[in-house]
């Protein structure tokens, strides 16, 4: 018998009165996907986007039941600088989160710097970490993470898929590296869909009355085709949507109360 393939779930659009609410829901919803996978299987693998999300993960450093020791952390997408540059997703990370927080350095994993004139060799060395902490280990063909969050920008991208990209297209790659970002740095990598969508748990976040339009046309009008919209997790995966009540005043879709 031919193997039946489920369709993804419906996105979840959860939205909050104001930034702080959305601040300390997101940190309550991640601090219990972590335990879940900590407490199934030892670990909690995360891989977080750049932009606005660091400083909006803030809530999490507050939280003492977080198992920083169990995490392992990776970059959906980092701007080809140094990673100490104002430009880093890293940094931005180690600056709002990281040095708060009692994280093991070698279970933070950054693009390695020494590669930056290279951008074959940086996305090859940075696929290769992924192979390293999922290859042996998942039987499925892309990693799946327990969970990845990304932000959208006003053009509708998210990680570094940009609209009218080729790598919107990019089927067998983990990781792919772009050159032409319309935003700068120019230079960036980023993982691919298939390894997004292969996520237990996908989570947008998105804030702020300049993200309205976009939103309503990511979850109103998917056809279009932004890039944000061609997130859709592969079964048994869910996508969610955190996003304030600005950020979602033009949406017509659904939304559901947020409870852990």
């Amino acid at each position: 018998m031919a193997a039946t393939h489920q369709p993804p779930a419906a996105p979840i659009l959860i939205s909050f009165k104001g930034k702080d609410e959305l601040v300390d829901s997101l940190a309550a919803f991640v601090a219990k996907a972590s335990k879940e996978s900590i407490d199934k299987r030892g670990k909690f693998t995360v891989a977080i986007s750049g932009g606005s999300l660091p400083k909006l993960l803030g809530g999490l450093t507050k939280d003492p039941s977080v198992k920083w020791n169990k995490w392992h952390v990776y970059y959906v997408d980092e701007r080809v600088v140094p990673l100490d540059h104002p430009d880093s997703n890293h940094k931005a990370c180690v600056d709002l989160l990281w040095s708060k927080v009692s994280i093991p350095e070698d279970q933070i994993h950054p693009i390695d710097d020494n590669l930056l004139d290279d951008l074959e060799e940086l996305s090859d060395a940075y696929e290769k970490e992924l192979i390293r902490e999922f290859a042996q280990k998942d039987s499925a063909r892309f990693p799946i993470f327990d969970l990845i969050l990304l932000g959208m920008g006003p053009d509708g991208h998210t990680a570094s898929l940009f609209p009218g990209h080729e790598l919107l297209s990019e089927c067998d790659r983990w990781v792919a590296y772009l050159e032409d970002s319309p935003k700068p740095p120019p230079k960036r990598i980023t993982f691919t869909y298939p390894v997004i969508n292969h996520a237990a748990r996908i989570v947008f976040v998105a804030a702020g009355g300049e993200k309205a339009d976009t939103l309503k046309t990511v979850l109103d009008e998917p056809e279009a085709g932004l890039p944000s919209a061609r997130v859709k997790p592969v079964f048994p995966g869910q996508l969610y949507w955190f996003v304030d009540d600005a950020a979602a005043a033009k949406v017509e879709f659904p939304r559901t109360p947020f409870k852990l």
